[in-house]
């Protein structure tokens, strides 16, 4: 298939679950510092996981997987960070209340119903990132809503949980994590499956992004925020990509998942033409080819037969050239066995798995395709592939791959998908299932009072699509309307218009705008908050300093920490009347410059008159500046 893709024909749909660290000063069910972030640890705890039973006597799919890698899982511990309940040892504090108020606000930003009582359950994860074995999350709102492109965007539910840890080293049977991350409070916002194409899973992040940064009590910066986006074509299934930390790269993810999808259910009528319908009708067999690969001038085959390992051949019946099918753009269905084995097998080394396709591109001194050949003896439609490593893991490479073209004849396995750069995705694990969640009987139920439910209501900021409303209204761009919610600004340009009366573009375009500039250059305008830009504000309106000198006395009082009249007395800036500065001007000659008629006079005209203002240190508005200089011009140009 090419890279294009009509996704209104292919039944494109998506949804999100959108991750949001909270501003909380502690984690969520211990009174250890949220937010504080080490690169050093104290010590270092070693576990292996297994999976439990469900309330209903079942294994959930993903926790059979994950115990099938024998990860050895390694926690690094800095203890300004973490305490004894992070490692399982000690029980779990009471809920962290502020945590649960600041998800309450986001609920009630989205229209939703918040319910009676907060009950926590606990969340299977057996991939090491949290070191129970499981994640403390509860559901605060659910049927909710938010304005999106003229229609109304489902939000299903609202839960507030707990932060997993940050993966520092992932190679073979050995994982390390960091766990400074561990525990702190997290939003999890999961949308309806409304979302029709790439463009507008990219706008929902970002209005999401709006809705919790409108509130003010989360955090930014790299990691804060993160996006698992659900993908799936019309005959095809839920695959979720994880972690996906920008907007922008959701674009290209979710239009090479839709590609994928489509390859598959492609790959999957080739199959069933072949007479391969159903799983059981892929037949596998593996041997044991050390021997015949013992002069291979390969070195990824040479370094795992010296470490003791082995080479396995595994022949697949009947699906002779699937494995070269395209999959995503520049990956094919060899890329899917290599996912599967790479996680589950842990055999990471490159290629990882190896047709007989794509043996003939390497050195063959010996003639072992054609010995592997004789000793596989493949039907004249099978195909073969070659794993390495220690034999444990060939084996278990050797079902996995069996495994996946067991997969294709159903079509789309539901998977949960890593994000990589360049916009592809690989395997990470099979989509986990409802057998994972059960109650948690460690802590009481959390009872929502209506005294409550006012209290949060008092203090709701406006949501961001009334604000973009106003400010667009006022002509401010909707692109600063949009970084004023997301930085905060949007607080300070409100109270600034409420307390000193200034035009609303103004108060935009200076905060949302030039404020930016100035952070850009270095000035650390984030000393500057609401008193100190209403003093700024005040004066303008006041006629105390011109429009123009706005950013530079703001510069200045964030630089060295002043007010702003004693800033602008720091800079000599200080509005006279006209008759004091024009006296001031008369010595301004504009000999030689002839009077503006095109657009070239007019850009002198600008230059000059900037000259002028800065001459003139602030003691005159540039407008009438200009006025000045424009008479001087033509009276020059006579």
């Amino acid at each position: 298939m090419l890279d294009s893709l009509d996704y209104q024909a292919v039944g494109l749909i998506s949804g999100l679950e959108v991750h949001q660290q909270l501003l909380t000063k502690e984690k969520l069910f211990c009174r250890c510092p949220a937010g504080l972030y080490t690169e050093t640890h104290d010590g270092e705890v070693l576990r292996h996981m297994r999976p439990t039973l469900s309330e209903l006597g079942e294994y959930d799919g993903t926790a059979l997987m994950e115990f099938k890698t024998k990860k050895e899982i390694i926690y690094l511990l800095n203890q300004q960070n973490v305490c004894t309940y992070e490692m399982d040892d000690t029980p779990p504090f009471l809920v962290n209340q502020e945590a649960i108020d600041v998800t309450i606000e986001l609920c009630l930003a989205m229209n939703m119903d918040v319910i009676d009582e907060v009950h926590i359950a606990r969340k299977q994860y057996l991939d090491g990132s949290i070191p129970t074995g499981f994640q403390r999350t509860a559901i605060v709102g659910v049927n909710g809503w938010i304005p999106f492109k003229g229609r109304r965007l489902t939000i299903t539910h609202v839960s507030v949980e707990e932060d997993s840890c940050r993966e520092v080293k992932d190679k073979g049977h050995q994982i390390v994590w960091r766990t400074d991350r561990l525990g702190m409070p997290l939003t999890e916002t999961v949308t309806g499956p409304e979302l029709f194409t790439p463009q507008e899973v990219r706008e929902a992040i970002l209005l999401c992004g709006l809705v919790a940064r409108s509130t003010g009590r989360v955090r930014t910066g790299i990691g804060a925020s993160r996006q698992d986006v659900n993908v799936s074509v019309r005959g095809g299934d839920r695959c979720e990509i994880k972690g996906v930390p920008r907007a922008g790269l959701a674009v290209k993810l979710v239009h090479n998942e839709g590609l994928r999808q489509c390859n598959l259910l492609k790959i999957r009528e080739e199959l069933h033409r072949r007479g391969l319908r159903t799983p059981d009708s892929i037949r596998m067999t593996a041997h044991d080819v050390s021997d015949v690969c013992a002069t291979a001038d390969l070195g990824f085959m040479q370094r795992a037969l010296q470490a003791g390992g082995k080479v396995y051949v595994v022949n697949i019946e009947g699906v002779a050239e699937i494995a070269q099918r395209p999959t995503q753009p520049d990956t094919t269905f060899l890329d899917e066995l290599r996912g599967r084995v790479r996680v589950i097998a842990c055999l990471d080394e490159a290629p990882i798995v190896l047709s007989s396709a794509a043996m003939p591109e390497f050195p063959d001194k010996h003639g072992i395709l054609e010995r592997l050949r004789k000793r596989v003896n493949p039907g004249d439609n099978d195909d073969f592939f070659l794993v390495f490593g220690p034999e444990e893991d060939c084996r278990t490479a050797a079902e996995e791959i069996r495994i996946r073209f067991a997969d294709a004849t159903v079509g789309v396995p539901k998977e949960t998908r890593q994000g990589l750069v360049g916009g592809f995705t690989t395997f990470e694990r099979i989509l986990p299932g409802p057998d994972r969640m059960y109650p948690d009987t460690d802590l009481p139920p959390t009872r929502i009072t209506q005294q409550r439910m006012e209290e949060i209501r008092s203090r709701l900021k406006p949501p961001p699509w009334e604000r973009i409303e106003r400010y667009t209204s006022w002509r401010v761009p909707e692109e600063t309307a949009c970084y004023l919610i997301r930085r905060g600004g949007a607080e300070i340009v409100d109270a600034v218009v409420e307390k000193t009366g200034v035009d609303g573009l103004l108060a935009g375009i200076v905060i949302g705008q030039q404020y930016k500039a100035l952070q850009r250059s270095g000035v650390p305008v984030q000393r500057l908050g609401v008193a100190e830009w209403i003093q700024i504000f005040d004066l303008y309106t006041d006629g105390r300093i011109p429009r123009e000198a706005i950013p530079t006395v703001a510069s200045t009082m964030a630089k060295d920490n002043l007010a702003a009249r004693a800033a602008t007395e720091a800079l000599g800036i200080d509005l006279q009347q006209p008759e004091v500065w024009k006296k001031e001007a008369e010595h301004l000659s504009f000999d030689g410059y002839r009077g503006v008629k095109d657009d070239s006079d007019r850009k002198r005209l600008l230059y000059l008159t900037g000259q002028a203002v800065k001459m003139l240190k602030g003691k005159a508005p540039a407008a009438e500046v200009a006025v000045l200089v424009k008479a001087k011009l033509e009276k020059a140009a006579q």
